[in-house]
């Protein structure tokens, strides 16, 4: 099944696009409609889709020379060879802007007529829990009080959401177990900076936690802003973890009290990560690597190797550096 979480406001004409962005177009007929806004790597249809680059973007060579594409006036010169091109000052506020032009959540009046929730055998639904419409939950679920699954998840097989959690735009696999308080799918942070009034991106991607995993209590995980977030097979969060938007974590993975995962970055499996670990964005962590207790990550690391500190290093290193200078 592939839910639905938001509702396309397409065709958008580009005319109206021009007057909101004050952009400058090559290539592009003014009349022009287009249907969806969406990242570099989600383009389908090139004829009917906006899509974008922030600057200093290094897969230039991968981006179809018809793509329709926003790019910063600043590297107007870089993009030369490109066909069809829509100029901006500032792309992220663009993003912004176009997003919420584009897209908006689903609403109670959007399945008045369809989508009632269907709940499989033997599911235990607290009487104070909230089911919105849309929602299908899995044989042998538990559903506790103060829940709410907004419109349209699907929970899986034996699975166990405890007490006042919130699930949003979410695909929840079998034997999965959200703690009490936690909050799942709701939108990540991600706006353009503006002094005198800032600029929300709409998140339509969504989080997609995937069988055998585990969140503790007051964790928080972010929905995707143009893909999704995903927490692989068999990984575990122990309490107060918070998992940024776009994040991709690996298989059999586990992740101490107070971790938190900064927006984009990608984690192979068996990684292992003590408390108050803070991984910044962007990054590439490989398979097998274990990271101690409070170490910030700010740089990729390959796999099968370990590190701890701040900023974070080889372990062994770290213990000969600390060795030396306290003894």
């Amino acid at each position: 099944m592939n839910p639905t979480f938001h509702v396309n406001l397409g065709p958008i004409n580009l005319r109206e696009i021009i007057d909101l962005l004050s952009a400058e177009v090559i290539g592009l007929d003014p009349n022009q409609e287009f249907n969806e806004f969406v990242g570099i790597d989600k383009v389908k249809q090139i004829n009917n889709t906006i899509s974008f680059v922030y600057e200093n973007y290094k897969n230039k060579i991968d981006i179809p020379r018809k793509t329709n594409l926003i790019i910063s006036r600043k590297e107007k010169d870089k993009f030369f060879e490109f066909d069809n091109l829509i100029i901006v000052d500032n792309v992220h506020e663009a993003v912004a802007k176009l997003s919420s032009v584009f897209y908006r959540d689903v609403n109670d009046e959007d399945l008045k007529k369809h989508n009632q929730d269907f709940l499989f055998d033997k599911c235990h639904i607290a009487k104070s829990a909230i089911i919105k419409k849309g929602v299908i939950i899995g044989k042998n679920s538990t559903i506790k009080d103060g829940v709410v699954i907004n419109h349209n998840c699907l929970i899986g097989d034996n699975a166990l959401i405890e007490e006042n959690t919130v699930i949003s735009n979410s695909i929840i696999g079998d034997n999965v177990r959200v703690g009490r308080n936690s909050s799942i799918g709701q939108p990540g942070f991600g706006f353009a900076i503006d002094n005198l009034s800032n600029h929300k991106i709409y998140h339509l991607g969504r989080v997609i936690l995937q069988s055998n995993v585990s969140i503790g209590s007051n964790c928080c995980i972010d929905r995707g802003s143009f893909g999704d977030t995903v927490i692989g097979e068999n990984t575990y969060f122990d309490n107060l973890c918070h998992i940024a938007h776009n994040v991709e974590v690996g298989n059999n993975c586990i992740f101490a009290a107070m971790a938190g995962i900064a927006g984009s970055t990608k984690i192979g499996n068996y990684v292992m990560a003590g408390g108050q670990v803070g991984i910044s964005g962007h990054l590439s962590i490989g398979d097998n690597v274990q990271i101690a207790a409070k170490s910030a990550i700010l740089k990729s690391i390959d796999g099968n190797c370990s590190v701890m500190g701040s900023p974070a290093i080889d372990k062994y290193k770290y213990i000969r550096k600390y060795k030396k200078f306290y003894g």
